[in-house]
């Protein structure tokens, strides 16, 4: 009999092992701990304690991601109260970006809107944004995180020195199913994992939904 042979008589007599249990003392394997031998009893034991620990170390993980999850919740909390605050709406884009970066400790952020009103299109926000960056931006279904390849709006940030990742957040009226886009929300660190390909964008969706829905107020009439 080779070892497949024992293998599958074992399986298909379960009671094996029960019918001869002085088998079982008998049974030496290696520890992986060391080159000494043990019985399978305690074999199985490491093997169990390894287990619990593999089982240890992702419940701490789980409730590390938890704490994270908590901690920006909280900081998303924050930083929409800021924004329902603010009462003038000619200081709505600069709260935006503003408390982005004291909430979220953001190094860089700004914002751009266009297809304002009347009473909003001299406003620093509503000037300087080319057909280029507006086609560029409708182009965004979900948040751009990454390096920065030289994008136009990075130059917003006024930064002194080229940021290493961005995200760069479409601004449509949330209310508004297939709604067009009006602005783009631009974040930048000197950190090239700040922002990177691949990150989950749950959270920068919801602020860049609820900054939608903040300049909303802005657009003019369609």
């Amino acid at each position: 009999m080779n070892d497949r042979d024992i293998a599958e008589y074992l399986i298909a007599h379960p009671d094996f092992f029960e019918r001869h249990a002085e088998l079982l003392a008998g049974v030496r394997l290696t520890s992986p701990h060391g080159q000494r031998a043990v019985s399978l009893q305690e074999r199985q034991i490491e093997m169990q304690r390894e287990k619990t620990k593999q089982i240890e170390r992702r419940l701490a993980e789980l409730m590390r991601y938890g704490h994270e999850n908590d901690d920006i919740s909280a900081k998303l909390h924050r930083w929409t109260l800021g924004l329902l605050g603010e009462r003038d709406p000619h200081a709505l884009p600069d709260a935006i970006a503003r408390g982005l970066r004291d909430v979220f400790n953001v190094p860089y952020a700004a914002v751009r809107v266009w297809n304002v009103a009347a009473p909003y299109a001299p406003a620093e926000f509503a000037r300087s944004v080319s057909e280029e960056v507006k086609i560029f931006a409708s182009s965004l279904a979900t948040p751009y995180c990454g390096a920065n390849t030289g994008f136009e709006a990075v130059t917003w940030l006024g930064a002194p020195s080229d940021p290493a990742s961005v995200a760069l957040l479409a601004l449509r009226d949330p209310q508004l199913t297939d709604g067009p886009v009006f602005g783009l929300l631009v974040m930048g660190s000197e950190d090239a994992r700040r922002f990177h390909d691949g990150m989950a964008t749950d959270f920068l969706s919801q602020i860049g939904e609820l900054a939608g829905a903040a300049l909303s107020k802005l657009r003019a009439n369609d």
